[in-house]
């Protein structure tokens, strides 16, 4: 399926549309202004390869995998407690 054939449920195309409209754009131009901001996995590791080597380069930060994995654990743990009612 192409993109062009996507359908977008009735209810949730009328709310975009009216987001578009309040920032004065047709839909369409909304949704590839949208898509623009949009990274593809690639580029947001490479994006977070260049945040580590720019972090690594500033304070010396260089944490292993492991470390790595811990952190993003905790980060997950987090979250799910803020997310929590």
């Amino acid at each position: 399926m192409s993109d062009a054939n996507v359908r977008i449920p009735e209810e949730a195309r009328d709310r975009l549309a009216a987001v578009a409209a309040s920032e004065g754009l047709s839909l369409r131009a909304y949704l590839a202004r949208l898509a623009e901001t949009v990274l593809t996995p690639a580029e947001r590791a490479e994006r977070a390869e260049q945040a580590k080597a720019a972090l690594h380069a500033w304070t010396g930060y260089n944490p292993t995998t492991d470390e790595e994995a811990a952190l993003d654990d905790e980060l997950d743990r987090r979250l799910a407690q803020v997310q929590q009612p």
